[in-house]
Parts: C-alpha cells; structure tokens; sequence
C-alpha cells in the first residue's frame, strides 16, 4: 500500500473490538515513536491494556467504546503544529499496521490518562487506538479549489499534495486551511485562531508532504 492508498483507507475508529494490540505492533508503535521523539524533541508515548482514560469498561463514554490504547501526544509548550504533524505520522503508521484511530482532545478522561510528562511539558492531547468494530467511514470533502490556487497546468506534485491534504482528520472536519503555490515552495495557512487550527496545520502539512513526495523544504 503506498502513502496515498494508506491516506485513503485511513478514517476515525471510536467503537474497538475487545482485543490486545499485538505484541510485535506494540514493538514497531514504539519504535516509531522513539524515532519521532529522537527527532522532533516531542514526548510521544503509547499506553496499551488501559481502560481508564475511555471508561473501556462501561457500555460506552461519550461516542467511544471499548477503547483500552492510545497515544499521548505531549512535548514542551508552544509545539501545537509539530503535534499536529508527528502525530499524524504516528497513526499513519498505527494504519499501516492494521490498527485504527481517532485524534481526541476533550472526550476522555484527561485525570485518568497515563501520562509521564517531564519538567516544562504539558499534554496536548491523545489518539484512541485499536482493532475496530469497522474500519470508518469516508467524510465529505472539499475539493482542491476550495482550499488552494490551484489551476490546471499546474505540477502534478502540487495537486497530489492538496489532495493529500484533503485527506487529513481535522477539527470537525471543518478543513479550514489554504495552499498557495510560488514557484517551488508553498504557503500552508489556516483560518482562525487557536489551539485546535495549529494542531490542524501541522496534520494536512504532513500530508501534503506525502503526497507531493517532498520534504519540510517545500514550506514558505
């Protein structure tokens, strides 16, 4: 499965079947966070077999159920675009290994999460992780010319980027954010204020990236 077809399949889980990750996806999870930490200077964990945080073991919290694994996504203040970005590369990842996801930031327990945080950390977040009851489903999206400049004739790199993008979980699915293209490097913006709209840019960024084939090179 290449980087587009793994976009693709990849949409929110909430409901997960009751059964431990596996040992060996356990193993390659926390390697992978280990190299984004390394690299990003992020305090990414896995916490696995916990059912606190999405009350796992009562019929169902808020829209979840079954829910006993996710990622912390934490790391110094003021990270909320490099959030964004490495945790979405952490639950490609999770997709890649058969594991399905949901980014979540108010509907958990936060006093229950397990959490190691160091001096000058917070926690941003978490992602619900498991084997799901079923594998989503495809949201409505907005189309290239409503979040970019766009035209025809322009790079082909360019147009698979936004249509990466457009790929990406956001708040709400609102995809509130705008590409626009000078030669070979792009501006990347996002409408409105907040925590939830940097965490967002740093998502369709990384896919962008993907789906253009290059690096953080690319950015204006």
């Amino acid at each position: 499965m290449n980087n587009m077809e793994l976009m693709r399949s990849r949409h929110s889980v909430r409901r997960f079947k009751d059964t431990p990750l596996a040992a060996q996806t356990v193993e390659a999870l926390n390697a992978e966070l280990a190299a984004i930490n390394a690299e990003s200077g992020l305090h990414l964990q896995l916490v696995t077999d916990e059912p606190e945080a999405f009350q796992a073991n009562k019929p169902e919290y808020g829209s979840f159920s079954g829910c006993k694994n996710y990622f912390v996504l934490a790391g110094p203040k003021g990270k909320d675009e490099a959030i964004g970005y490495c945790g979405e590369r952490a639950v490609l990842k999770a997709q890649a290994l058969g594991v399905n996801s949901c980014w979540v930031a108010l509907t958990y327990k936060k006093g229950k999460a397990a959490v190691e945080l160091n001096r000058g950390e917070k926690l941003y977040m978490v992602i619900a992780l498991g084997y799901g009851e079923t594998q989503g489903r495809e949201r409505k999206s907005k189309t290239p010319a409503d979040v970019s400049d766009y035209k025809e004739g322009d790079p082909d790199w360019y147009k698979n980027g936004i249509e990466a993008a457009l790929l990406a979980p956001t708040a709400v699915n609102q995809q509130k954010f705008r590409f626009e293209r000078s030669g070979d490097k792009v501006t990347a913006k996002t409408a409105g204020l907040g925590f939830y709209t940097k965490v967002d840019l740093g998502i369709v960024k990384y896919h962008f990236e993907l789906g253009a084939e290059k690096g953080k090179e690319i950015w204006i």
